[in-house]
């Protein structure tokens, strides 16, 4: 591959993305090589879901006695979620405890103990790894449900942010009864039971609150009963401790993911065309809460079974070969392309690979 760097416009894609592949997995193995502890990847991963968890609960209970404020929590706790998440993505690529079934299963159900926010994760399992083999098509369900090839609106601002409002907009723009049940049972599936629960406490804590304020600006306060005052103290301190922050960081993870992948008119199977770097400054308050997910998401497209610590530690590497390759850098175009990967210049006489024809 000498010489690959120098030159890349006349190299194909699948040239392209295989030096990548190379030069990336070599930073990992050096890695390895100089911190041993980085070759005992379950125990890595095991420990760091239990600091992720200590986190969580150690700020909830810190709230709870009144010794940080609501936001403090709120915040750290995204963090930490974040942390979960990231380890939920190694677990569906069996990057955990992969031949012993045991602890590699009481690991997804912990993290999605943490992110109740989202799908079963053993069901994510199959849209995920779909994800990987038909990206930024039609059929990759996993990008599409995040609103990626979305028209951008206040439609697609409220898909983001919430996992069933994402399902229920589709329901209504469904064109037959049969589809829109389609998508209803589908939705019930897939978010049961935790989802169902976190999202609709959700919808309680912001209609009780919305009451109240209207009720308060009317001048007519509601006497609400001493049972809807117990259930919603209940409501409230989870809506600071686990509720909320899964609503942050999940926002966060949407609008990062759904704009670094591309979608529609992309070459099957060209990982090149597939994701860009999103890494601009500006980006880091929502990249704080997925994990810088937008700067090392699209080294994952190229080498899959490297867990995210790894990644964020060949990033500088990684970007560097990403970038003499040709893959994108904050191509923020695709906010009014609806996320398609051909822009203006490539319409008027420059192909999806960068060259001039």
């Amino acid at each position: 591959m000498q010489g690959t760097s120098a030159s890349p416009q006349r190299l194909n894609a699948a040239t392209r993305s295989a030096h990548i592949r190379e030069v990336v997995l070599a930073k990992g193995v050096a890695l390895r090589q100089r911190y041993p502890i980085l070759k005992h990847q379950d125990a890595l991963g095991a420990g760091i879901l239990a600091f992720a968890l200590a986190g969580m609960i150690g700020s909830a209970a810190l709230y709870i006695q009144g010794q940080m404020a609501w936001w403090v929590c709120l915040l750290l706790n995204a963090f930490f979620a974040s942390l979960t998440h990231e380890l939920e993505h190694d677990l569906i690529h069996s990057m955990y405890f992969r031949k012993q079934r045991v602890p590699h299963n009481v690991m997804m159900g912990l993290v999605w103990l943490a992110r109740p926010s989202t799908i079963n994760p053993w069901i994510r399992r199959h849209l995920h790894l779909n994800h990987h083999k038909v990206s930024g098509s039609e059929t990759d369900m996993e990008e599409r449900a995040i609103t990626n090839g979305e028209p951008w609106g206040f439609a697609r601002l409220l898909m983001i942010g919430d996992n069933i409002m994402s399902s229920f907009i589709r329901m209504l723009r469904a064109k037959t009864w049969a589809m829109k049940l389609s998508i209803i049972q589908r939705t019930l599936k897939v978010y049961a039971p935790l989802a169902l629960m976190h999202w609709g406490a959700w919808y309680v804590f912001l209609g009780f609150h919305a009451a109240n304020g209207l009720a308060y600006l009317m001048g007519t306060p509601i006497e609400w009963s001493a049972t809807t005052m117990s259930v919603m103290s209940v409501i409230d301190i989870a809506a600071v401790v686990i509720i909320g922050p899964n609503v942050l960081r999940t926002f966060c993870l949407h609008f990062i993911s759904s704009n670094m992948h591309y979608y529609g008119d992309i070459e099957p199977g060209n990982v090149m065309q597939q994701c860009q770097v999103l890494n601009a400054w500006w980006l880091w308050p929502l990249q704080a809460f997925c994990f810088n997910f937008g700067s090392s998401h699209g080294i994952h497209h190229f080498v899959v079974k490297e867990p995210f610590y790894i990644r964020q530690m060949t990033v500088p590497v990684a970007h560097k070969v990403m970038r003499e390759m040709g893959v994108r850098f904050n191509d923020f175009g695709t906010f009014a392309r609806a996320n398609r990967f051909v822009r203006k210049d490539e319409a008027q006489g420059e192909n999806v690979e960068g060259v001039r024809v």
